[in-house]
C-alpha cells in the first residue's frame, strides 16, 4: 500500500514538472502579473472597504468601490 501512495506521489509530481517546463516564459510573466495585479488590495475613497485593484473604479484620482461611491465622492 506504501508503494503505491509513493508511486502516485510521484507521477503527479512529474506530470507537474512537464506542464511547468512545457509554459512558455511569455506566459509564466502574464501568469504572475495577473496575481500580483488581483492580490493587491486597495480602500474605497467613500466608504473604506477593501477591494481588489482589479474591481476598483478610479475618478479624480482616487479609487472606490462601486460607481455610485464614485458619483458620491470622497467621504
Amino acid at each position: 500500500m506504501g508503494r503505491l501512495v509513493v508511486l502516485v506521489l510521484l507521477v503527479v509530481v512529474a506530470v507537474w514538472l512537464v506542464r511547468r517546463a512545457l509554459r512558455g516564459p511569455g506566459e509564466q510573466a502574464e501568469l504572475r502579473k495577473r496575481a500580483e495585479a488581483a492580490g493587491e488590495l486597495v480602500r474605497c475613497a467613500h466608504c473604506g472597504v477593501h477591494l481588489p485593484r482589479a474591481e476598483a473604479r478610479a475618478a479624480g484620482g482616487l479609487l472606490y468601490c462601486s460607481d455610485e461611491h464614485a458619483r458620491l465622492g470622497k467621504r
